[in-house]
């Protein structure tokens, strides 16, 4: 039975641990409203590169251009967006498993990962499928050059037949509490399917089919930007809920320990006092 000092030593260890997840829990919230704020800024801009695709594609017709080539899938490719840290609860392994959902029964060596994160990596480097390129999530805001050497790689396997498709596999992000674990089809791309009269508001220069091909590019890079940003988003907000579950289940632990504490402490005494009577009935 642990002792009235043993119980008051492990309170004030669990005390110190819940300071600690506490100010991770205040640190994590102002990063998620960072984050959250170039999620909802990013939004915007990749729903009017999409508005512009569309109404390219109503005025170029029939388009030729590598990154529409659809081809038989005997080879794809994966792009995860994890994070480098890990306290998120259980972020990371759901963007994980949602990865392996989408490679499903493919052989291994049909599957190329091309991955954002250090916690993707420690995930599948115990897996057999190849890893062809691995960069570090950035630690605080997102810039296209952050996503630049990604597409590039996924461009190049795609352009020259290497891969067959391309998927991304991120957590987008609902509310600090709710991040869902998406994959989407990135290669071969889908020509934007044009709306009446959405080539109407735009005047292109040069025409429109040349536009299209030189946006294309551009197109799937603002879908991996889109991506990382509401990965950012998701990961802080579940690191904030995480560590106000951890320090509501440290202050519960200390109320327990120190109710036990006081029972501890009580008995000790009651013993004290039982033994000084049984010392002064038995000198009588």
């Amino acid at each position: 039975m642990a002792t009235a000092r043993d119980i008051r030593r492990r309170i004030r260890t669990v005390k110190n641990i819940g300071k600690i997840t506490n100010a991770m829990k205040m640190v994590a919230a102002a990063r998620l409203r960072k984050a959250q704020a170039r999620a909802e800024a990013a939004r915007p801009y990749a729903e009017k590169m999409r508005e512009v695709m569309t109404g390219l594609a109503g005025r170029a017709g029939d388009i030729s251009h590598p990154l529409l080539v659809v081809r038989e899938e005997r080879n794809v490719a994966l792009v995860v967006i994890g994070a480098d840290r890990g306290l998120a609860g259980s972020y990371n392994v759901n963007v994980m498993h949602r990865a392996l959902d989408e490679i499903g029964d493919r052989a291994p060596e049909s599957v190329r990962l091309v991955l954002m994160g250090r916690k993707g990596a420690s995930f599948f480097r115990r897996r057999p499928y190849p890893i062809v390129r691995m960069v570090e999530a950035p630690a605080s805001g997102v810039a296209f050059a952050d996503i630049r050497a990604i597409t590039n790689e996924v461009r190049q396997m795609f352009e020259s037949a290497e891969v067959d498709a391309v998927y991304l596999v991120y957590a987008r992000f609902i509310s600090p509490t709710t991040q869902e674990p998406t994959a989407v089809k990135l290669l071969p791309m889908a020509t934007p399917e044009a709306e009446d009269g959405a080539a109407g508001d735009f005047i292109f220069e040069p025409d429109a089919a040349g536009l299209l091909g030189r946006l294309l590019p551009r197109y799937v890079e603002t879908a991996v930007f889109e991506a990382l940003v509401e990965s950012q988003a998701s990961e802080h907000g579940a690191r904030m809920t995480s560590m106000t579950a951890a320090t509501q289940n440290a202050e519960e632990m200390v109320d327990n320990l120190t109710l036990e504490y006081n029972k501890a402490r009580q008995a000790a005494i009651t013993n004290e006092i039982l033994e000084i009577v049984s010392g002064a009935e038995a000198l009588r």
